[in-house]
């Protein structure tokens, strides 16, 4: 993917959706992530105001982000948040799933940036790993573990639709009623001469 510096963005953005991310609960456990975060597209500056406004709560405003430049199509300097201006900054050397926040009142955020197009059930996994109080693994370490599980389930699923479609799944047909006496019935004697016996030479 290219990504280009955008030296001009700096657009009052209408308010969309609301932001979908997770934050490890507030603890003593200090792990590597403090959430993920679940972008929509990669539009930095689209996606920014609504983060940043649902992070203020907790983290207060934040000034300034720090992001890898692979991840994003554009990479703004500057984007217009509600009643300031955010400052975003890029380096290749960070890990291009973590998005770093900083703020005044409490210093720096770092999230998992789950990509776009991430599947719903995929996504709800890094989101909950992402938010565990005292984890050491690292954004990059978080998504290709679940690359993996993600392999491992389309394989699992494709094995069962082969199984199904070559007539492995389902009861086996029973051509014949099974030669069980009906539970609940009365049973009833036959007289000796009409009982089946077996011949044997």
């Amino acid at each position: 993917m290219t990504t280009r510096l955008d030296r001009t963005a700096n657009r009052a953005l209408s308010p969309g959706l609301p932001a979908r991310f997770s934050l490890t609960p507030k603890t003593t456990l200090a792990g590597r992530l403090d959430g993920a975060w679940w972008p929509r597209s990669r539009d930095l500056a689209a996606e920014l105001p609504a983060l940043t406004d649902a992070l203020a709560g907790r983290w207060g405003r934040i000034t300034r982000v720090l992001v890898h430049p692979g991840h994003w199509l554009v990479v703004p300097r500057k984007v217009a948040i509600t009643g300031h201006v955010l400052h975003v900054g890029w380096f290749t050397e960070q890990d291009p799933d973590k998005v770093i926040l900083l703020s005044y009142r409490t210093g720096r955020c770092d999230l998992l940036v789950i990509p776009p197009e991430t599947e719903p059930a995929s996504a709800a996994r890094l989101m909950t790993a992402a938010a565990l109080p005292g984890s050491i693994l690292t954004a990059g370490s978080l998504m290709s573990g679940e690359a993996a599980t993600s392999r491992r389930t389309r394989e699992a699923r494709s094995g069962e639709d082969t199984w199904e479609s070559e007539g492995g799944a389902g009861p086996t047909p029973q051509p014949y009623p099974a030669a069980h006496p009906v539970v609940g019935a009365r049973m009833i004697p036959l007289p000796g001469y009409m009982r089946v016996t077996t011949w044997r030479p």
